[in-house]
């Protein structure tokens, strides 16, 4: 990341192209979506009410929290909720209990973030192809074809990458947000008495009058926030002063324009509530408007496919999901990466968001559950990061985040009342994504333990084998191995079956840690073991790429040379086989069973070279 004067406004661009796509279509909908609950009676102070709370949940939540606050909480210039969720869990390493209950947490929040990449692609451009029925009402029928075209498109040249078409995510969003602020400010120009509404006291008038509508009212209101979590998410892409930047610069006015726009819309024509934002410009103007609308969400929806990329390769590195097929879609970017099962897994599930609830209306019902659950965790883990990683005293600790929690905990009360209405289509999403991972960490913990319990002492071994050493043969044996210190069954399968052994062994143990990055100099441990054999361990961050034989070259300076084409990779391939007894209920051991047998190869993903992996299988009951 360069942080370089002359990259600043290169960086902003990209940042409000990126990070700010989401939050920055909220205002298709958000208003809408408020007064179209029926539980706001349409009056003069109920607008300026509205306006207000409006205004100053963007200030506390977006301004203040994340853009002041949490995006100080950076782990080694990274950001989102897995990078929150390891600089939390490392401050309280020496509380396994606690350091337990916040893994939990964590990755709880970390799996909603699927649900909410459903839910946002899928209300976004409905609620922009929807623009339509306001030039006609005969378009309606062609709504949801369109919204489903517009989407099959945007999943199938995800194998293309991002670099073709990132380019101009960032001139497009912001001729969105000119665009947004031009109609805005034309509205305001005819009603500026519009403009007191930034005054706090009409929300605090409008929460007096009514606190209970004002609680259901929020589970709406929280729309204008959704993409919110972007803003840290995308930290280690952009930095913190060009999204600071974009944000107090272009992002938060335009968008306040826009909102006070459409309420002076509405204090002139109270019909114009059935879609105030289209309903904002001249007839002439709607349709090149929906077109920029279409591509502003299409946007959004990108950006939220590239961080279930992400989120995912973390998960995988961090041992919560099994190995998955990634391909890299940019031989500049090592971020830039495709997944296919997560690509075609997410348009399916949009699909059935799209064809289940029809309009972005029903939508706004499932949309919010899983964006405040996401705030409320990070507000709590940036407490024990400031306590306990950063050492601040108690009081302050409590003062910084209180007032953020009592906001973030009312927001996802109100939410909660839309379970029934559809707020369980992303919480059931986040609830299987869990299940799968929570099964494939235990699963994976009960395998190493087996492994362990039948593993032989490695140092014992070769001493043993060298007593009365089998034949050598020319060349490096790499020994791909899960635990240090232990004999691989691969090397027991090829001394029982070959019975050679190369002139070179390296027996190698990838460890990956609770830090985006690990550079080059630290990366590879080496221990000579006597022999010609060497026990190594490399060391990757969550956001690091596994690459074997790159770290490997690094151990030619340590006294064991290499040579490529004469160097072989052994790798156990193990059959789980559930069992009835001790470790996990036998549905998830079969399901994780199943988990393992479908996970991508080792080879593909610690990047090792075809054509010198040689693969011995085992079974093994857990």
């Amino acid at each position: 990341m360069q942080s370089s004067k002359s990259s600043l406004p290169a960086l902003t661009l990209g940042a409000i192209g990126v990070v700010y796509g989401d939050i920055g279509t909220s205002v298709l909908y958000a208003l809408k979506e408020v007064f179209a609950s029926g539980r706001v009676p349409f009056t003069t102070g109920n607008v300026y009410g509205i306006l207000s709370i409006f205004f100053w949940t963007l200030t506390v939540i977006v301004s203040i929290k994340y853009v002041v606050l949490v995006l100080r909480a950076d782990n080694h210039g990274e950001g989102g909720l897995i990078a929150m969720l390891a600089l939390a869990s490392t401050s309280v390493k020496d509380r396994p209990k606690l350091r337990s209950v916040l893994l939990v947490i964590g990755i709880f929040g970390t799996c909603l973030f699927y649900g909410d990449g459903v839910i946002t692609p899928a209300i976004s451009v409905l609620s922009a192809i929807e623009g339509l029925e306001v030039v006609s009402p005969r378009f309606k029928t062609y709504v949801i074809p369109l919204t489903l075209a517009v989407l099959f498109f945007l999943f199938i040249v995800q194998k293309r990458g991002t670099a073709g078409i990132g380019r101009f995510f960032g001139p497009i969003t912001l001729v969105w947000f000119a665009a947004i602020a031009v109609l805005g400010v034309a509205h305001i120009a005819h009603n500026p008495e519009i403009l007191k509404a930034l005054s706090p006291h009409y929300a605090v008038l409008f929460i007096l009058h009514d606190p209970f509508d004002t609680f259901i009212i929020l589970g709406a209101v929280v729309l204008c926030v959704t993409g919110a979590e972007a803003l840290y998410a995308d930290l280690g892409h952009f930095g913190k002063k060009p999204i600071r930047l974009a944000w107090f610069a272009i992002v938060m006015p335009a968008l306040t324009l826009n909102y006070f726009g459409q309420g002076a819309l509405l204090l002139k024509n109270a019909d114009a509530v059935k879609n105030p934002f289209f309903l904002m410009a001249p007839e002439w103007v709607i349709l090149p408007l929906v077109g920029l609308a279409t591509m502003a969400t299409v946007i959004a929806s990108q950006a939220m496919i590239t961080g279930a990329f992400s989120v995912t390769k973390q998960a995988v590195q961090l041992g919560y999901l099994p190995r998955l097929q990634m391909r890299h879609t940019s031989v500049r970017e090592t971020g830039q990466i495709y997944v296919p099962f997560i690509n075609w897994g997410l348009f399916v599930a949009i699909v059935l968001a799209v064809v289940m609830f029809r309009s972005s209306s029903n939508l706004a019902a499932a949309y919010g559950i899983a964006v405040t659950s996401d705030m409320l965790i990070t507000t709590v883990l940036t407490f024990f990061v400031i306590r306990y990683g950063w050492r601040y005293p108690l009081w302050l600790c409590i003062s910084a985040t209180s007032v953020f929690f009592m906001v973030d905990f009312t927001f996802w009360a109100s939410n909660l009342l839309k379970l029934e209405q559809g707020g369980w289509f992303p919480v059931l999403i986040g609830a299987a994504v869990f299940t799968l991972m929570m099964t494939w960490k235990k699963g994976r913990a009960l395998l190493n333990e087996k492994l362990k319990a039948d593993s032989i002492d490695l140092k014992s071994f070769l001493e043993a084998v060298f007593v009365n050493p089998p034949t050598r043969v020319e060349g490096t044996a790499v020994f791909l191995t899960a635990e240090p210190g232990t004999v691989p069954n691969a090397m027991l399968h090829n001394l029982k079956h070959n019975k050679v052994l190369h002139e070179h062994n390296l027996f190698v143990t990838v460890q990956s840690h609770e830090v985006p990055w690990i550079g080059m100099n630290k990366r590879v441990e080496i221990e000579s073991l006597g022999h010609s054999c060497w026990q190594v361990t490399l060391h990757y961050g969550f956001k690091n790429d596994p690459d074997v034989p790159r770290a490997l070259e690094q151990i030619r300076a340590r006294g064991c040379e290499i040579e490529h084409m004469k160097t072989s990779y052994f790798l156990s391939r193990d059959t789980v086989v559930p069992s009835i007894g001790r470790g996990m209920a036998p549905w998830r051991e079969k399901l994780f069973a199943q988990m393992h047998h479908n996970a991508s190869g080792a080879a593909d993903f610690l990047n090792l070279p075809n054509n010198s992996v040689v693969e011995l299988g085992s079974k093994i009951e857990i």
